[in-house]
């Protein structure tokens, strides 16, 4: 799973991802928790649709701890932080969002925990080779309830996400025995494409994402 990452420099994400709409201005940390508002990089044809423009690459803040749309309130014993990829397109808490708001979480990297000589210790998963790697992740809108507030919500709306999982690959399953779902730079344009919302299409593209050359480095680096 990820349950702790390190979040990047906005100005560097946008050099990164190619953004183009900043919405949200979040700084960084090397100790993201869920809950908290992180950012996010997306292609939101509803939003560029109400506001008459077109599609465009937005960086947005977004609370960690996806609340699917059609949910009642906010349950704290429901913490959606991560999704697992075998089974995103056919759970309904997130098989509208696999197919219509895909996400991109930036981030330096993420930590794990392991238990050595008795002791929990953390890892901070990294790659050396890229200052910023890209979570695959859901978003998702909910109605707040009238005169409610949340932090992070806007014109009574919450946008929220998740970090998508997989089987963590030999080189990293000694950690833990789940990973995000790493998009490369050559990938990043068909996870984000609105365009794909087919449930074949979705299910071969994630397939199609290879596992990342992350290090594992003892300690946290913040």
């Amino acid at each position: 799973m990820c349950g702790r990452f390190a979040s990047a420099n906005q100005d560097d994400i946008v050099d990164t991802f190619d953004i183009h709409v900043v919405t949200t201005r979040i700084e960084p940390s090397w100790d993201v928790r869920p809950t908290t508002q992180i950012s996010i990089v997306v292609e939101d044809r509803d939003t560029a649709r109400r506001k008459n423009r077109d599609p465009a690459r937005e960086l947005r803040g977004a609370r960690w701890g996806l609340v699917p749309s059609w949910s009642a309130g906010l349950d704290k014993r429901l913490l959606l932080i991560n999704a697992r990829s075998e089974t995103i397109l056919s759970k309904p808490l997130f098989r509208t969002a696999a197919r219509h708001r895909r996400a991109i979480i930036p981030a330096k990297g993420y930590y794990e925990w392991a238990n050595l000589g008795g002791a929990k210790t953390p890892f901070f998963l990294h790659d050396p080779e890229q200052p910023i790697i890209g979570f695959a992740g859901l978003y998702e809108w909910w109605k707040l309830p009238d005169s409610q507030t949340i932090p992070g919500s806007q014109d009574g709306w919450l946008c929220s996400a998740t970090i998508i999982t997989r089987p963590a690959t030999d080189a990293l399953g000694h950690i833990h025995d789940r990973m995000p779902v790493v998009a490369p730079p050559d990938m990043r344009n068909l996870w984000l494409d609105p365009t794909i919302t087919e449930t074949d299409q979705i299910d071969v593209l994630l397939h199609a994402i290879p596992d990342p050359t992350l290090i594992p480095t003892q300690g946290t680096p913040g």
